[in-house]
């Protein structure tokens, strides 16, 4: 049975953490398409935000893979090596995992993966060219985009620790799965912005990247959420019953209001922006070490 953890002062972060990849298994055999009881849209829409991150983490892998070779100071080598392998078992874990429960649950996940494909194998993937500079551009690029994306990974992985799933009765398989996913982009939080900073040191950069990045994943999650809604073969949801399904989510601690989302996406846009600012390590670390399906081992 999986519990909340209490929020940790700053004062108790434990600093910088080895990062590596753990040995993990999750139980979702059982878990219902409704796996937060009462509460169908938030249930769907947590599974919309993982439905898409497998190709989108490794595209991750890839990337910094090509830039891995080009760095270095080896203490940002080393957690990147971490990272890379922390995402690595996501995309595997959440691929496996949530297809089984989304095709036992009468919902072909395929259309929604081959978009995914398209965008993470294709539209972001590098630029064939022969000139060096404009490679090393777009390499740039492309770490920033990463660098954006992992500020909302690392807030929606805060938001995971300190959620009402337990205390709702969520299915405790699919609970610890999310609250462990949450938990590793909490902790490797600042390692994307790092990486894009050693490349190109540039707030001009940084900006045009998350602004791409907000309306990229609007639209994603957008559509991706909408087709889960379609396709549930248990129930109709028009337009009404989705909006008021999902404040009564945000209200019982099931989904973040949009409110919220904003909020934490203004600091970003600060010159003294900190990644360590989102989430507490010394909580990450925690529920990490307590999560019944992550076992802590290095793998």
């Amino acid at each position: 049975m999986t519990a909340n953890l209490p929020r940790y002062d700053k004062a108790f972060d434990p600093g910088p953490v080895e990062l590596h990849a753990r040995d993990v298994h999750f139980d979702v055999s059982d878990a219902p398409l409704e796996w937060i009881p009462g509460h169908p849209v938030p249930s769907h829409v947590i599974s919309t935000l993982n439905l898409f991150l497998p190709e989108g983490e490794r595209w991750f892998v890839r990337t910094f893979n090509e830039a891995l070779p080009l760095v270095r100071d080896e203490q940002l080598a080393s957690a990147m090596r971490g990272f890379v392998g922390q995402e690595a078992v996501h995309a595997d874990t959440h691929d496996k995992a949530l297809r089984d429960y989304l095709v036992r649950g009468g919902i072909d996940p395929d259309p929604a993966e081959r978009q995914m494909a398209w965008i993470f194998r294709r539209l972001l993937e590098p630029r064939e060219t022969d000139s060096p500079r404009k490679a090393h551009k777009n390499l740039t690029e492309r770490l920033w985009l990463i660098a954006a994306i992992e500020h909302y990974t690392a807030v929606l992985g805060d938001f995971a620790l300190n959620s009402g799933w337990a205390r709702g009765g969520a299915h405790p398989g699919m609970t610890d799965m999310f609250q462990w996913h949450g938990a590793e982009e909490v902790e490797h939080r600042s390692v994307a912005h790092e990486v894009a900073t050693y490349f190109d040191n540039s707030y001009l950069s940084r900006i045009r990247a998350m602004v791409i990045s907000i309306l990229g994943l609007f639209l994603i999650i957008s559509r991706t959420t909408r087709y889960l809604l379609k396709a549930d073969p248990e129930r109709n949801y028009p337009f009404p019953q989705v909006i008021v399904g999902w404040l009564r989510g945000v209200r019982a601690g099931h989904v973040p209001s949009l409110w919220s989302v904003i909020l934490t996406t203004v600091p970003y846009f600060s010159t003294k922006y900190d990644p360590a600012d989102v989430g507490s390590t010394a909580q990450a670390v925690a529920y990490l070490a307590a999560s019944p399906g992550a076992r802590g081992g290095a793998q």
